[in-house]
């Protein structure tokens, strides 16, 4: 059960095994990007964390080139590649999952876990003791999902379930046992050309109503920046990620912006993962804003 406390962590390598869009994965030298495919997961960054943060404060997937599981595969996104995560499905909704996955050959312990899911036991607890997915450390807990991102078979069962209701299904990996704790709207991510960023920031309200992010390190900030933008390091994520959703409100349009806006896709795929409602990743980072739009701007 989704206890009052929790904010759903971003989705493990087990459930992203289940997902098949694009989506970066972070690295704190290359930063280079990742696609999520079936049912290979999007797992939390173990290479710049040394321990998991807990299930119950949100934070940014592991930072890795490699693959951490069987399920997790990391084909780099063309730096060109523009981004828009709006879905073309026809169900708009998001759902909220957790879930446990077993070997397929372990029936007899998938019937006592069911067994002890009906006498009242929790799936999150479960997942912990007996998953043999990544989100283990998570409770099981995948996040929020909308459709075309999982595999058939466990997209099926995850979109029919009723709400709170443990059910199972069978995919290339296993059995699993999922739960949808919760469903929403479908959430926007999306790229921003330099163009379009610029005419918004000609209007004074737009910088004190929309949340501006700057995901540079400290030099590259004192070399080019732009006026009303937060700067929250990516080096630093270990500080500010965990509290992110204190110190911005996931219902105010967000944008974000690195160097030539790979890193900047990252963070913003990752605040969508996190609750933001609208998120947007400006195209080429402050580069192409200074090359196309503002010379006055330095660029480095």
């Amino acid at each position: 059960m989704l206890r009052a406390t929790h904010l759903p962590p971003v989705a493990s390598p087990t459930f992203f095994a289940l997902r098949q869009s694009s989506i970066p994965a972070l690295s704190v030298s290359s930063l280079a990007c990742y696609s999520l495919h079936r049912l290979s997961t999007f797992s939390p960054f173990h290479s710049f964390f040394s321990k998991p943060l807990k299930p119950t404060r949100p934070y940014l997937p592991p930072l890795t080139l490699r693959q951490v599981s069987p399920m997790v595969g990391h084909p780099r996104l063309r730096p060109s590649a523009s981004f828009n995560s709006e879905s073309g499905s026809g169900d708009s909704r998001e759902i909220l999952v957790q879930h446990l996955l077993l070997k397929e050959d372990d029936q007899k312990l998938l019937l006592e876990l069911q067994q002890k899911i009906a006498g009242g036991e929790d799936l999150s607890d479960l997942a912990v003791e007996y998953s043999i997915c990544p989100s283990t450390e998570n409770g099981g807990m995948l996040g929020w999902v909308r459709k075309g991102q999982m595999v058939p078979e466990f997209e099926e069962a995850a979109f029919s379930a009723p709400l709170n209701k443990v059910v199972k299904c069978k995919t290339n990996y296993g059995w699993h046992l999922l739960q949808v704790l919760s469903e929403r709207e479908e959430s926007l991510l999306k790229d921003i050309q330099p163009e379009e960023f610029h005419a918004k920031m000609q209007d004074p309200s737009f910088i004190e109503e929309a949340q501006l992010i700057d995901v540079r390190e400290p030099e590259e900030v004192s070399q080019a920046s732009l006026p009303g933008f937060q700067v929250l390091p990516l080096r630093q994520f270990g500080s500010w990620g965990p509290e992110i959703t204190s110190k911005l409100d996931p219902m105010k349009d967000t944008y974000v912006m690195c160097h030539h806006g790979m890193r900047s896709l990252q963070v913003a795929k990752w605040l969508q993962t996190q609750g933001f409602r609208k998120v947007f990743n400006l195209s080429g980072g402050i580069h192409a804003y200074a090359t196309k739009v503002d010379p006055s701007v330095p660029t480095y």
